[in-house]
């Protein structure tokens, strides 16, 4: 008998804690932040909730799950804490969906090395759950540039850090960044920058070799 009461004890137990961890989950707030585009930025956000005492489930490009809410000066006390680090907490409902079009990008761009198996205007509509069109308008709306020029600005920047790594071929980066040749690749990066790959690889080396020297 005694040991079916622990054994129910610790069913009990357990069931307490899935309970607590479902309703953590269904009572979590999502927030937006602007300008999030690297490992660094996610570090800076846990700090800031931390110091705030905000409790929080997930940090990730662009998003912060945090539990429950939040009062409104909390709230004011954070964004003004990101601002100082250069983010900024948004809470305009187009601005976080912007946002969300970014970090799409961004993620797919700099952090993805997996081919789409599907166009990209489908694959942002099925991510977001958006019409593609209105997706494209807004954007262009507000950022004044459309979602093509953002993320092939991205690409070109995603390319120049390739470039420099030095580890990989100019063929290897075109396969990696899913353009369909070498020299569509040099060709959009030139029309950005004005300089072919191989001659900004060269500058960034020059420069690399004067700064050693010194």
């Amino acid at each position: 008998m005694k040991i079916g009461a622990e054994h129910r004890w610790h069913m009990l137990q357990a069931l307490f804690t899935n309970l607590s961890l479902l309703i953590q989950t269904k009572n979590t707030l999502k927030l937006y932040i602007k300008n999030m585009v690297c490992i660094r930025c996610k570090i800076v956000v846990r700090e800031e909730l931390t110091k705030l005492g905000i409790s929080y489930t997930t940090v990730d490009l662009g998003e912060a799950d945090i539990v429950e809410n939040i009062s409104t000066v909390k709230q004011q006390q954070l964004k003004a804490a990101l601002l100082k680090t250069g983010l900024e907490l948004i809470d305009d409902k187009k601005s976080e969906l912007i946002q969300k079009i970014k970090n799409v990008i961004i993620e797919l761009v700099h952090y993805s090395e997996e081919p789409l198996i599907i166009n990209f205007s489908s694959y942002l509509s099925q991510k977001l759950d958006y019409d593609y069109t209105y997706l494209a308008n807004l954007f262009s709306e507000v950022q004044g540039t459309t979602i093509e020029h953002f993320m092939i600005a991205h690409k070109i920047e995603r390319v120049k850090e390739l470039l420099v790594y030095n580890e990989l071929s100019l063929t290897e980066i075109a396969y990696q960044m899913h353009y369909s040749s070498v020299a569509h690749l040099s060709a959009q990066f030139k029309k950005v920058t004005g300089l072919t790959p191989t001659h900004f690889k060269e500058i960034k080396n020059r420069r690399r070799s004067m700064l050693e020297d010194v």
